[in-house]
């Protein structure tokens, strides 16, 4: 009961969770998403393979809608995963966890890779490999280094090629250093597209290796929007340079998790 009262002060005081809730076309709906949450809430000493279970188990669809927000957007607010609109039963969330574990371990193999596990919109583990535009790119340039080039050579053959039933999508990212002769509102604006050729630059690169183009299914350029470091300091701006790439179940991988075919 104490978990119960805790969740719905958080609804009263979170407006993003809030609004969520309110499009859920049913109280059967908000009942399964709060009945999931305090399964999990419970469970601190789960490993993330157990986890990915657990939140399939107990949520599905439902509980994706309000991870979503939470946790399966990327730093631009784009949502990370497809929108399957199906309950993810527990055993294919733990067939989709083993999966992204091994996807992640690949992935951290990768020269200049940072790797993270996230969270997608429908509570299904997913990666997020950030890669920093100073050493994909030259100072204002989306043309790719040699370096960047071999990275995303190996990100290509070991990652996605191997993984082709799971989405990708590329987001990019700058510094909120001005161009000069601009205004801060046309520098604003020249960041942004040149955090989508970055972006686009990723894309064509690893389609031009053989990914399918199929499978990378956004490409967006957010500019000097959700910086994740200082951009005062020389570090904290090298830092929010990136390309961010997220790696997640496609809607055909988890029909096979639920089926129990997944390899």
């Amino acid at each position: 009961m104490k978990n119960i009262s805790y969740l719905c002060g958080v609804f009263k005081t979170h407006q993003p969770t809030l609004n969520i809730v309110k499009r859920m076309k049913n109280l059967k709906v908000i009942a399964f998403v709060l009945s999931a949450l305090v399964v999990f809430a419970g469970c601190g000493n789960m490993n993330n393979t157990t986890k990915g279970g657990m939140i399939g188990g107990a949520g599905g669809a439902a509980l994706g809608t309000l991870a979503g927000v939470l946790i399966g957007k990327g730093a631009g607010g784009a949502a990370i995963g497809a929108a399957i609109g199906t309950a993810v039963g527990a055993t294919a969330g733990v067939l989709i966890g083993k999966k992204m574990d091994k996807a992640k371990a690949a992935a951290a193999a990768v020269e200049n890779a940072k790797v993270e596990e996230v969270t997608d919109q429908n509570g299904l583990k997913a990666v997020k490999i950030t890669f920093d535009s100073g050493i994909l790119f030259s100072s204002g340039s989306s043309t790719l280094s040699s370096d960047a080039q071999k990275s995303l050579q190996k990100f290509a053959n070991d990652v996605l090629k191997v993984n082709s039933d799971m989405d990708c999508s590329i987001q990019g990212y700058t510094d909120n250093t001005g161009f000069k002769g601009s205004t801060a509102e046309q520098s604003a604006q020249k960041n942004q597209q040149l955090s989508l050729q970055r972006a686009q630059a990723v894309s064509t690169y690893l389609v031009n290796l053989g990914v399918p183009a199929s499978q990378i299914k956004a490409i967006e350029g957010f500019g000097e929007a959700n910086p994740v470091a200082d951009n005062s300091t020389n570090e904290g701006r090298t830092q929010n340079r990136r390309v961010e790439v997220y790696i997640y179940a496609s809607e055909a991988m988890i029909n096979a998790a639920n089926a129990g075919t997944l390899q």
